[in-house]
């Protein structure tokens, strides 16, 4: 990570916008933990870059909701599960959901496009939006920071192989024991 920032200067703070917009938990934890643990990595301009990317990409989910709402979801059954408990929680909680949603996992993709479905007036969305993905951005860096600060390089590297090695343990485990249920299934 830190020869990505050595080698690609500014353009690595574009990527990190870029990977916001559609996601980035991992990549900004990453990106500031390697800034601390090794330097090249600007903490206050990551953490404006990823906000910007964030709230921008979040908006464009929104006004895809707001556009093509119910046809959109039709295509993508998968998200409609998502969309809907997204969607619930919206009006359940409103402001606090618009604030909170990057940090529950499995709806943050179609949280924005939820709002705009729900039909949430826009100037709303996007200020509660903004104050979100800034939210998000401070405390992912600031974790990140912390976290490359208190193990060092090495130790760093250790636990970003242990989580790779532990988050393929988790697909290759769920893999196998859908395919046992599936043959359950089959010989039922």
């Amino acid at each position: 990570m830190s020869e990505l920032w050595a080698e690609w200067g500014g353009l690595a703070y574009a990527i990190a916008a870029l990977w916001a917009f559609f996601e980035g938990e991992t990549f900004v934890l990453a990106a500031a933990a390697v800034g601390a643990a090794a330097g090249g990595i600007d903490p206050w301009i990551l953490m404006v870059v990823v906000w910007f990317g964030s709230f921008a990409g979040d908006q464009t989910w929104f006004f895809i909701g707001r556009r093509f709402g119910p046809s959109a979801l039709a295509r993508f059954p998968r998200c409609q599960r998502n969309a809907e408990r997204a969607t619930a929680l919206l009006h359940r909680h409103g402001t606090l959901f618009v604030l909170s949603f990057r940090f529950l996992y499995g709806i943050r993709n179609v949280a924005a496009a939820a709002c705009g479905l729900a039909g949430m007036p826009y100037r709303r969305f996007a200020v509660l939006n903004f104050i979100g993905a800034g939210i998000w951005a401070s405390s992912f860096v600031a974790a990140g920071w912390f976290l490359g600060s208190l193990l060092g390089v090495e130790r760093l590297f250790q636990l970003i192989c242990g989580a790779v090695f532990l988050a393929l343990a988790v697909l290759i485990g769920r893999s196998l024991l859908r395919r046992r249920a599936a043959r359950r299934l089959l010989a039922a």
